[in-house]
């Protein structure tokens, strides 16, 4: 018997994994993920729902230069490598599947940071006079970026520096800098306030971030930077010169860095700095303006000093009388010179005629100071032009003053001088290219001298594809690499008035018509069905273009099904009736234009959905053996009816290589608890288990959980003898140096370090193992192994507490045998501790060839772990060893007297 099929909104949560420093829980209906930045995020959103729900993640908040937003992402997990702090904030997880209104829920992403501190010295308005801080008030700020918020601290060499401290310094936070900034204040300056000042910024290592820390030495020659520019202001080039200019510090303790800006957003890119020169090769028009030398060493304001680079241009107006442009004999001809220089009412003009100074005349007519035009141009007006005339005539110009080179430009009159003239080539407007490829538009461009071409948009207001407004072209011709759709439009060509005539700009305008495949959704969906039931696969087209014609092909693997053309809808649909088995597989919708395919993939199986496992239970099932335990296994089916009925689940088990099958009777319906008991698991291993659902499709998605003993001490005693390679769960610690070694007596090779570890485990046998530290070369002094514990659980017998923390003896055996034997320490490290504190119990030195026993009572309040470190001495022969770690509930009794060697937290056996 088949049954319809049942149709769901979506449902979504969120869940990470990654590297989270934390995950609270707000409000009850969103979570904060804090992350460490340059770590690694990755959110998962997981859905139910039928049909498949799409996904999308965005995400708002966060730096308004942050792109995420406008490139939304359509797959279910969001990994982003390396995460920076503008990269925090609110991320949404949107699932929809056309019923009811879409499922969204929200993370907030907490990105923790601290940057290296900045110390600034700054001393009291107006008391400078000799010496910077002779008998001066001077104030150290300090500043560093952070989230959370940091915190500061001042040290004068070695000494903690604190308000009250010290009667010449005060330490404050002005208000205006919300605590951001802890300044301190050093009043009427002594010989013992010359020292080295320490500022440290900490967010007490939350998230694992360490303290960071700047130094800045304060001595009676501090003063602020003075800097010098061995260069003429302003600097007046011709187009195509090398320019350097140089910059040089003339004060300032500590040495000032020096570094230049200019008045556009950056330097030019073939710009060269080294040390205060900066060279500017073959300079261009487009590269004059203000240039500035900035040195900076933290005291007072940074120091700048300016200079400008000049430019000059021309243009040429035919008789303004006529509306002829043409320079023709008998005309007026007038020749515009400009330049951009600082002050213009400095510049001097001169002109030249084929290098030969010229004056004015009642022909000649040299206008240098008339009020209608605007500062720094000068004219030469020809009147009545006759042959003669015809040559190269140059405006020179020079500032005031003498010592800065002038600057020159060429421009010929001659009989074939004439207007610029701007035509399409046939056959290039309306140009049509496919998205991707590259493409060149030409405006053929003739005159006498041949004037530059502005390219811009004409139909809309929008920039060209390099992002400016106007782009350049020396030989007419725009060149598109990678052309999109968006650049579709049309694009006008017009000349530019300078370096040529001074004549009403002539333009046209050439068509771009970008072709693109056809845009479609869904791109992939997965479709999971029973046999017998109907499936319809709608294929939606979004942009295309040209889209007057467009074709689908419906095709079931190579085979096929259905085709045609799109008349008014933008859609269309296939639809199986009744579903068999050789219905399942990839559907494909190939919707065609000139420019290429769009395909729509809908991948009908009936795969049942993965099983989620049931966590909120207790890890192990004791039983009385003391080395087997069971475990109670737990799920709930993901959209039971959405296929085939499930007919059994084949559940795994890779350490044993253990394959069966749970049969189901009858239909598991949603959110239905199933169990399975697994036993004969031995104590203390972990086992991967792998659960899959099967129906008549087959077997479908699957799911892994990892089973582990947790030694929870409240049901017994957790012993570990390292025999097995699991080691109890026992790990190593990734912050420290280097690892513990497991090993036996009968595999370890003790030739090179004879006199030092054990000869055999603690129950005497060569066979036996235990764990040890290798102090041989490259390991060295005072360097570092830990070995930790699984989490053990503190649950109180008072359900509305813990009103007296329950005690716990933590014993274990150890070897320090050898003249060069170092420390060995156990920490109790509790659940939610950002710092461990100091050892529980610690020993240094030689303790002979033998084993020994140590035990200590441990107090925690909340989950615990246990962590054995061994520290490296001063030599090979240094080797530490441990074996059968033990954890029983109670007080340690039976004490022994205290050790010499020892604290006063526990006792040793001999």
């Amino acid at each position: 018997m088949f049954c319809l099929s049942s149709t769901a909104p979506p449902t979504v949560r969120i869940v990470h994994s990654g590297h989270a420093c934390n995950v609270e829980e707000e409000r009850h209906t969103e979570r904060v993920y804090t992350i460490r930045e340059g770590e690694t995020l990755e959110l998962t959103c997981l859905v139910t729902g039928h049909p498949r729900p799409q996904i999308r993640w965005t995400k708002t908040a966060g730096s308004v230069s942050d792109r995420f937003q406008d490139s939304s992402v359509f797959n279910e997990t969001l990994h982003i490598s390396k995460i920076q702090r503008h990269q925090g904030g609110r991320y949404y997880c949107k699932a929809e599947n056309g019923l009811g209104s879409p499922a969204i829920k929200s993370i907030r992403v907490d990105v923790y940071y601290l940057d290296d501190p900045l110390v600034t010295v700054h001393q009291s308005v107006g008391e400078a006079k000799e010496q910077f801080y002779y008998e001066r008030t001077v104030f150290l700020r300090c500043v560093a970026n952070s989230n959370p918020p940091v915190r500061y601290s001042w040290h004068r060499g070695r000494d903690v520096l604190s308000q009250g401290s010290d009667k010449g310094v005060e330490i404050y936070e002005p208000f205006f800098t919300q605590g951001e900034t802890k300044i301190l204040k050093l009043k009427n300056l002594r010989p013992q306030d010359y020292a080295n000042y320490s500022c440290i910024a900490s967010v007490r290592n939350v998230c694992g971030i360490s303290d960071r820390n700047i130094v800045f030495k304060l001595t009676n020659k501090t003063a602020s930077p003075s800097i010098k520019l061995l260069v003429e202001d302003p600097i007046v080039v011709n187009p195509g010169q090398t320019v350097s200019l140089v910059c040089i510090t003339t004060g300032g303790e500590p040495n000032p860095t020096l570094s230049w800006v200019s008045s556009s957003d950056s330097l030019p890119e073939k710009s060269v700095v080294k040390g205060g020169t900066l060279t500017l090769p073959a300079i261009t028009s487009d590269e004059a303006g203000v240039y500035s030398c900035v040195a900076s060493n933290n005291v007072g304001n940074p120091a700048k000093k300016s200079t400008t680079i000049v430019k000059g241009r021309f243009w040429i107006t035919p008789d303004p009388y006529h509306n002829d442009d043409n320079i023709q004999i008998g005309r007026e001809v007038k020749i515009s010179c400009q330049v951009e220089a600082t002050p213009p009412e400095e510049l001097t003009f001169g002109w030249l005629k084929n290098g030969r100074a010229m004056r004015s005349s009642e022909r000649m007519v040299i206008t240098q100071t008339d009020p209608d035009i605007s500062p720094g141009t000068t004219n030469l007006d020809i009147i009545d032009l006759k042959f003669t005339d015809f040559g190269t005539y140059t405006c020179v110009a020079a500032l005031k003053g003498g010592g800065i080179p002038e600057i020159s430009i060429d421009v010929n009159i001659s009989s074939t001088t004439v207007p610029p003239n701007l035509t399409v080539p046939r056959g290039k407007s309306p140009l049509v290219v496919r998205e991707g490829d590259t493409v060149e538009l030409e405006c053929l461009v003739s005159g006498k001298p041949k004037p530059i071409i502005l390219w811009s948009r004409a139909d809309k207001e929008a920039p060209m594809p390099d992002g400016s407004l106007q782009a350049e072209s020396y030989d007419g011709v725009l060149r598109i690499v990678n052309v999109s759709r968006e650049m579709t439009g049309s694009y006008r060509c017009q000349t530019s008035q300078f370096n040529g005539f001074n004549v009403k700009p002539r333009e046209a305008v050439v068509e771009l018509i970008v072709q693109y495949p056809p845009s479609v959704e869904p791109v992939l969906l997965e479709m999971r069905q029973g046999l017998g039931r109907p499936v319809a696969m709608n294929c939606r087209v979004l942009r295309a273009h040209p889209s007057r014609v467009l074709r689908y092909e419906w095709r079931l693997g190579n085979r096929l099904l259905h085709a045609g053309h799109f008349d008014q809808s933008d859609e269309t649909e296939y639809t199986v009736k009744s579903l068999n088995r050789e219905g399942w597989g990839e559907y494909t919708c190939d919707v065609n234009n000139e420019a290429g395919a769009g395909r729509c993939t809908f991948l009908v199986t009936g795969k049942a959905y993965p099983p989620e496992f049931y966590y909120d239970t207790y890890s192990p099932l004791w039983q009385n053996r003391p080395t087997v335990y069971g475990f109670k296994l737990q799920w709930t089916q993901m959209n039971p009816n959405t296929v085939d009925r499930i007919v059994a689940y084949r559940l795994g088990i890779r350490q044993l290589n253990r394959d069966q099958e749970i049969p189901v009777d009858g239909t598991i319906t949603k959110g239905e608890l199933n169990t399975h008991n697994l036993t004969e698991l031995i104590k203390p291993a972990a086992y991967e288990v792998r659960l899959t659902p099967i129906t008549r499709f087959g077997e479908g998605d699957s799911t892994i959980r990892i089973i582990t003993y947790s030694g929870d001490p409240r049901d017994g005693k957790f012993h570990c003898s390292f025999e097995e390679e699991p080691i109890c769960m026992f790990t190593q610690d990734k912050n420290d140096d280097f690892d513990w070694t497991r090993h036996s007596a009968a595999t370890r090779d003790t030739k090179y370090t004879p006199n030092t570890g054990p000869s055999d485990d603690r129950s005497g046998s060569k066979q036996g193992f235990y764990m040890y530290i290798e102090t041989s070369r490259p390991r060295k002094e005072g360097e570092v192994a830990r070995l930790v514990s699984p989490f053990f659980n503190v649950v109180p017998k008072n359900p509305y507490g813990i009103a007296n923390p329950p005690a716990y003896c933590f014993s274990f055996f150890f070897h320090m045998y050898g003249k060069h034997i170092g420390t060995l320490n156990a920490f109790l490290r509790q659940k939610g501790q950002t710092a461990a504190e100091g050892p529980a119990w610690s020993l240094s030195g030689n303790q002979g060839d033998r084993w020994k026993q140590a035990k200590v009572s441990i107090h925690p309040t909340t989950s615990f772990q246990v962590v054995l470190e061994g520290i490296r001495g001063p030599g090979i022969e240094g080797d530490i060893a441990i074996d059968d770690v033990t954890l029983e509930e109670g007080e340690c009794r039976d004490l022994p007297p205290i050790s010499k060697h020892k604290n006063t937290a526990g006792g040793v056996y001999p």
